[in-house]
């Protein structure tokens, strides 16, 4: 197919694909998936070989945000059963951050719901990133409290934080219909103050929220002009107890084409699998190994993940291996940007003050390059498929309970 052999060559060279091009693979046929998915696999290897990035979140403060994100499950309004508590002291946070680090995980995320920090809230976080630090050779620690004000990013930088997230999420022409209470330029705002004050910038999206393929490419278009060293693909958890708990928009298959296109557009940064994998992609969990080179470790903020066990197994059965802490996640001409901050972070189920889902025209009438033609964009959007509750399970265990957590 020329249109993926075109895209090869572009995610090679570091060149940004045309919007019709981009447009094009989320358009593409079932019939074609495996041809996707093995094109934008050349891209993931030659810029990150076979290595998979093992995260960790640890949710620091759990619900009663007063954000009304209509994703989230820990929002204003929210009827969603799930753990609440607030913040956790430093030695427990460690602890919960030590078990994922057990597991494998390099980089631990530290979460925590509401608008975003006081300087309160800084200096708590600062002593729990020191503390982790102190008691974890080498981890990584990846910062995600919200919208950031004026020298937060420094003072956490300064307290050893690597990396902060925050996620666009969506389409900056549909923010205001997921999100009233802040906005999408405050977002951008809060992934700027974080690059500029030396963090490695995490910033991503959330699929699944009813959004048309127009918007999808925006929001991946965005992100590519903010730069951030890492891009989390969250697929919506439809939580019962919010707006969008009938959202069952995703198939394993549309979840693939959306992780190429990011793959395209954003070649050598580090893609991550976030929040709704294992609701959506299933058994197709290894395919997007070939796409990402990044995941989550056992469990999200508010909800359960598959066993820890069963990611390490996915991985080795699929012919990759887990990146080991000595290793630096980013291609060197990144590293050299950045100063040489390798790191990187974000998740869906939050990061951005909290849970981002557990955790969107163009002009003219183009032939895409896709079987069938068609023109850019206006491919049907993918039929509802049923709702698959039983996937769906509250997290009940690990940080804010007795219980040992999933690494």
């Amino acid at each position: 197919m020329d249109l993926l052999n075109t895209l090869v060559d572009k995610g090679l060279r570091r060149e940004l694909p045309t919007r019709e091009e981009a447009l094009a693979v989320l358009a593409t046929s079932d019939d074609d998936l495996l041809d996707v998915v093995a094109a934008a696999g050349k891209v993931r290897r030659h810029w990150f070989g076979r290595r998979v990035k093992l995260n960790y979140l640890v949710n620091l403060k759990s619900g009663l945000c007063p954000e009304d994100c209509s994703y989230c499950s820990q929002r204003l309004g929210s009827k969603a059963d799930i753990l609440k508590y607030t913040w956790l002291k430093p030695d427990e946070a460690s602890k919960a951050a030590a078990a994922g680090l057990a597991g494998g995980a390099k980089r631990v995320c530290l979460v925590a719901s509401g608008r975003g920090p006081t300087d309160r809230d800084v200096d708590r976080v600062s002593d729990t990133i020191r503390t982790i630090k102190e008691q974890n050779e080498h981890v990584e620690v990846c910062a995600c409290l919200g919208l950031l004000s004026d020298g937060q990013a420094e003072r956490l930088r300064e307290a050893g934080a690597d990396a902060y997230n925050h996620n666009l999420n969506t389409s900056e022409g549909t923010y205001a219909d997921i999100t009233t209470t802040h906005t999408y330029a405050d977002r951008v705002d809060t992934v700027q103050k974080a690059h500029a004050a030396g963090l490695s910038a995490c910033s991503g999206l959330i699929a699944g929220m009813g959004e048309s393929d127009d918007d999808l490419v925006d929001v991946v278009f965005s992100l590519r002009e903010l730069d951030p060293d890492s891009v989390p693909v969250n697929f919506l958890i439809p939580f019962e107890g919010t707006p969008l708990a009938k959202e069952w928009n995703l198939t394993p298959q549309r979840c693939l084409r959306i992780l190429a296109m990011v793959r395209f557009v954003c070649p050598d940064v580090e893609v991550r699998i976030a929040g709704g994998r294992e609701v959506h992609l299933r058994t197709m969990q290894p395919l997007a190994l070939h796409l990402a080179n990044s995941i989550f470790l056992g469990d999200y903020l508010t909800s359960e993940g598959q066993a820890g066990k069963a990611d390490l197994e996915m991985i080795a059965d699929a012919g990759f291996e887990v990146e080991g802490a000595g290793e630096v996640t980013l291609p060197e001409h990144r590293v050299e940007a950045a100063g040489g901050c390798g790191s990187v972070c974000g998740s869906h189920e939050g990061c951005g003050s909290h849970e981002g889902a557990e955790a969107h025209g163009h002009d003219g009438a183009d032939v895409c390059g896709h079987e069938g033609g068609g023109v850019c964009g206006t491919a049907a959007a993918p039929a509802v498929q049923e709702a698959r509750t039983d996937l769906v399970a509250v997290r009940r265990r690990g940080a804010g309970t007795d219980l040992a957590p999933n690494a």
